[in-house]
């Protein structure tokens, strides 16, 4: 065969191995839009796209050594890298405003974390798991902030 046609064809999945990344790459993006759009209507910078395609790429960075039949030493090892590339990521969303000396970003740093974590369970195939970790997620930032602000916790 063409070595041309090859590169080109050689990453193609199989039809299980298809509908097991796009179901798996489409719950992703579709927790990371749960939070995201919480986010987006509270007018927080870090909205409906960064959260999707945070848990996109966490998910792929998982899927990936899974697809290619790796262990579960490279895999963990994929975490790890997506767990430091996050904070990384969630360092930049964390500002410190020196006139009023206060931090601000907290939160949308530990969210963009959360999605992460999330999107590497689903990843892992544990779709279960991220929904019910996105859930909580949602309440969190949907009613603990409100009982934060009306009791200035």
């Amino acid at each position: 065969m063409n070595p041309w046609w090859q590169e080109i064809v050689g990453g193609i999945p199989t039809g299980e191995q298809f509908a097991r990344i796009t179901i798996r790459l489409f719950v992703s993006a579709l927790l990371g839009a749960v939070v995201g759009i919480q986010r987006q209507q509270t007018g927080k910078p870090a909205g409906l796209r960064t959260h999707m395609l945070v848990a996109l790429g966490a998910t792929l960075f998982v899927l990936v050594p899974i697809e290619l039949g790796a262990g579960e030493d490279a895999v963990s090892r994929a975490i790890q890298g997506v767990a430091t590339g996050i904070g990384f990521i969630g360092g930049g969303a964390i500002l410190k405003l020196s006139a009023e000396r206060e931090v601000r970003g907290l939160t949308s740093a530990a969210v963009i974390w959360m999605t992460a974590a999330a999107g590497i369970a689903v990843g892992l195939g544990q779709l279960g798991m991220a929904a019910i970790a996105i859930f909580f997620t949602w309440i969190v930032l949907a009613f603990i902030g409100r009982v934060e602000r009306k009791h200035e916790i």
